[in-house]
């Protein structure tokens, strides 16, 4: 016997078939959901291995006791930071490396590249080679070697806050004015550009740059028309990030610094950097470099003149 289906058989059973493939649609995506957290988790451990293991490598050079070797690791550690820098998912990475005391990177700049050579360090004699006790020697550092130190320090403080702190801690302001006044054009440009970085939203260091003097150190070396010619333009460079950045500031520190530039160039060229400090901030980053370009050459142009 065959029966009719009843005409809300078909309802029903479209009902049911609904509420299977929503419930199959469900589970698939849930189950989608676990994978992909499974994939992420997985690949953030991946990359976090990866910096670690890149960051071990670079600092075991950069503590060697040999320059050339130091170089090795400077540049592998800069060539990581470049890396990192193209995501804020790898800056978080790296900013988490920074809490662990044997991956921190600044450190290891001031105590070995920015340390200097020191009496005991000197080979005097060579009556250690007649000796039983081997002679340990450390090669001082080369401009290569500082000039590199200088890009990771700038690096590392503009990926990870917290290692201005570390490089207060190591008396970062004073190492850095040294090297100003002491060093070549290659290492006095990285050395600007580390001073920035360094100084930015950190109180402690801008005390410290004040406390040693720097805007004189800078006026001075802008002002010298037989230094190169690149380095006073960032000197000039140098000048309107820091008055752009301490502008509308009314208490300490640096709270004299429009004077203090108006004392030591002139009224011209102080009203000119402030003038020019005021402008830039809706410009992409590639057009805001161009300008500063632009305005540090009219900055060494009104002090030509006079």
């Amino acid at each position: 016997m065959y029966l009719k289906r009843p005409l809300w058989s078909e309802g029903v059973e479209k009902q049911c078939q609904a509420s299977a493939e929503s419930e199959s649609e469900t589970s698939a995506a849930a189950a989608a959901t676990a994978v992909g957290e499974l994939v992420n988790s997985l690949n953030k451990q991946r990359v976090y291995r990866e910096i670690t293991l890149a960051l071990r490598t670079g600092l075991r050079d950069a503590r060697a006791e040999f320059s050339f070797l130091r170089v090795r690791g400077l540049r592998s550690l800069l060539k990581i930071l470049r890396s990192v820098a193209q995501s804020d998912f790898t800056i978080n990475l790296f900013c988490h490396s920074q809490s662990l005391q044997d991956l921190q990177v600044v450190p290891v700049l001031f105590q070995h590249s920015f340390k200097e050579e020191s009496v005991d360090e000197r080979v005097t004699s060579l009556d250690h080679i007649f000796s039983v006790d081997p002679m340990k020697i450390t090669t001082p550092s080369t401009d290569a070697e500082v000039a590199l130190g200088l890009r990771v320090l700038e690096g590392c403080c503009l990926l990870h806050r917290e290692s201005t702190v570390l490089a207060h801690k190591h008396k970062a302001i004073q190492v850095l004015m040294n090297i100003l006044s002491t060093r070549g054009a290659l290492e006095q440009g990285a050395c600007l550009d580390a001073l920035t970085s360094i100084m930015l939203d950190s109180s402690a260091n801008q005390l410290d740059f004040e406390a040693c003097n720097g805007i004189e150190e800078v006026a001075e070396l802008i002002r010298d028309k037989q230094a190169d010619e690149n380095l006073r333009l960032k000197c000039g460079e140098f000048l309107l990030l820091l008055i752009g950045h301490v502008n509308g500031r009314q208490m300490a520190p640096m709270a004299t610094i429009h004077e203090d530039i108006r004392r030591l160039l002139g009224e011209k060229s102080a009203s000119l950097i402030w003038a020019a400090s005021q402008f830039g901030s809706t410009l992409n980053p590639e057009e805001r470099l161009i300008a500063l370009h632009i305005q540090a050459r009219r900055v060494l142009e009104s002090l030509d003149l006079y």
